[in-house]
Formats: structure tokens, sequence, C-alpha cells
């Protein structure tokens, strides 16, 4: 079945997001060989690289809504730019990542066309007439719904959870001809104006989007404690995340929780370190691909999801597989 499909290809400082490849794989599915993918950029100073970055793996069509009201994420000037690619392209469904931005902007675009919304898409199938089935965890991954898409009403908004599905992969050179074209859109009169961003330093990959996660939780005991796990994550090229008790106790920002009010992730490999494993922890990493656990209490609930255990002190232990990891990969 054909279908038009509108990715919103969020960016991060002027970079395209991984989810946003992961989206517009996830587009080309549901659009058929015979459907038509389109995708909007939203920036300031313009965006040639990731529109042909894009136009190479699978959009038909990049709009970019280039305007100095994009420069930052600003939801007012963001819907605007959408709702102007909506309008122009006519999609049965547009996709954007289950990020902060998406699920800020998802809500108030489908409430706008008066069109249904699926959140938090971890799994797309086709079934034998050609429609689509979405999956989506619910009560914190204790059960899954599943919803057939139904065009018609207004283009479905529908949010992907980050590193559950496919990026889109780039084609034989030539065998795509993406077209590039402006998109003209009006500023709102009235809209968030963001002065000044202040960003943590480091450079630590996006907890969402990161293949390895290594978190920490009231184990590390200190701030210090978390040196550790900085060391390993950074062998196996992965992020440091954190257990809501860690950052309660003041050992790390909230930025790095991981949990039912934190962040959701599912990366490749999870070791969850000094974490003990209570629900809203594992809410934010259950569905992680393989879970490893650390910690002296055999008894932990952790070692009920974790794929393998280990029972010992994580500053024996972490070290040590730091070390046969550095080894083992040099």
């Amino acid at each position: 079945m054909a279908r038009t499909i509108l990715v919103f290809a969020e960016c991060r400082a002027g970079k395209l997001r991984r989810v946003a490849l992961e989206a517009l794989g996830a587009a080309r599915l549901l659009a058929g060989d015979d459907g038509a993918v389109h995708a909007v950029i939203a920036c300031s100073g313009g965006a040639a690289e990731e529109a042909a970055a894009l136009a190479a793996r699978g959009a038909d069509v990049v709009h970019i809504a280039d305007d100095p009201a994009l420069r930052d994420y600003a939801p007012e000037a963001y819907i605007a730019a959408i709702s102007a690619a909506i309008e122009a392209v006519r999609p049965d469904a547009v996709l954007l990542g289950h990020t902060a931005a998406g699920r800020e902007l998802a809500p108030r675009l489908a409430a706008a066309g008066g069109a249904g919304h699926i959140a938090d898409v971890t799994a797309i199938e086709l079934d034998a007439d050609g429609g689509a089935v979405f999956t989506r965890p619910l009560y914190a991954g204790k059960a899954f719904e599943r919803r057939s898409f139904a065009p018609g009403g207004g283009a479905w908004i529908i949010t992907l959870r980050p590193n559950n599905l496919p990026p889109a992969e780039a084609a034989d050179s030539g065998d795509r001809q993406g077209a590039v074209q402006p998109l003209p859109f009006a500023v709102p009169a009235l809209y968030t104006a963001v002065r000044s961003l202040v960003r943590r330093a480091g450079g630590q990959l996006d907890l969402a989007e990161a293949d390895v996660v290594v978190s920490g939780g009231r184990g590390v005991r200190s701030a210090a404690g978390f040196e550790p796990l900085q060391a390993l994550a950074g062998v196996l090229g992965g992020a440091v995340g954190a257990s809501r008790g860690a950052c309660d106790a003041g050992y790390c920002g909230y930025a790095l929780q991981i949990g039912q009010t934190g962040k959701v992730v599912t990366p490749q490999l999870y070791i969850a370190c000094g974490i003990s494993g209570a629900i809203q922890h594992l809410a934010g990493m259950s569905q992680s691909r393989v879970i490893v656990a650390i910690n002296k209490d055999p008894d932990a609930p952790i070692f009920g999801v974790a794929d393998y255990g280990i029972v010992g002190d994580l500053f024996e232990v972490v070290p040590l597989l730091t070390s046969e990891l550095q080894r083992t990969l040099a």
C-alpha cells in the first residue's frame, strides 16, 4: 500500500540525530515501494550536508525550513515549520523521535490537526494486506499495546523510541536523487526565544541513543565513585547513566537519571553497577538487549532482569573488567 510519509529530521548542534535516520528507515518501510518519503529540517543558516544525507538514505524530498527563530529549539517556531510541511505534503503520517522535543511537538501537532497520535513506538510490522501495526510499551514495560494504522482524518502523528528501529542505510551512489527545496513558513508573532544555552562539558553521548550504557547507583558511594564507570564506558564507547538514588544523593546530575521519571534507554549493552533494581529504575532500562548487573547483594532485584550477573564489589570488578577489555580490544 503506497503512502506518503513525512519525517521530522531532528538535529542537535547542527547535526542529524540518529533517531532521525531511524525515523527515515521506518518511513521508507511504511511508504512502500510506490510511496513517497518527505523530510523536514528546521535550522538557521542552512543544512546542506544534513539534507544530502537524508536524500541519500531514502528521502524523496527534503524540505529545509531556514529561519533565525529556529537556531535553538523553540516549540512554537518548530510547530509552524512542521505544520507548513504537513500543509505542503499532505502526508498520511508524520514520524518524529520520542525525544524531549518530539514528546512536546507531537501532541500539539495532533491536536492542531485533529489527528491520531501514537507515542513511544518500539516496533513496526506490516500485515498481509499492507497495513501497519505499531507496538508501544505500557505500564513501564509490563505490557505492550499494538495499534493499527488507519489513514484518514488528518496525518497521524507518531513518535519512535530511539535505538529501537534500524536506521535508514545509504543507497548505492546514483540510486537515489532526492530533491532538496526550501520550505516557506511564517514564524509566529509570539514564540519562546532562547537567549543563551549552557551545555554540560564533556561531550558525552546522548543516553537515549548510546549503544552501551554504564550506570551507577547508590553503591558508587560518592561522585568520585563514578570514575571507574566513566573509564569502563570510555573503553566501550558508551555513555554513563545513574539511578535516581545516585542522583538524589548528589553523586551526579539529574541529566544522567535513568528510570520512570528519568530517561528511558534501550542500548545493546546495559551495565548496572551498584544498582539494587527498584521498579522505578527497571522501567527505564529493562528493554535493553543485554543487561549485566554488578552488585554485592546476591538477592538484589536487578539480578532478576539481568542476562549476566556478577556478585562482587564494583570497585574491584569494574577496574578488572576495564583492564581486561582494554587488553582484549587493543
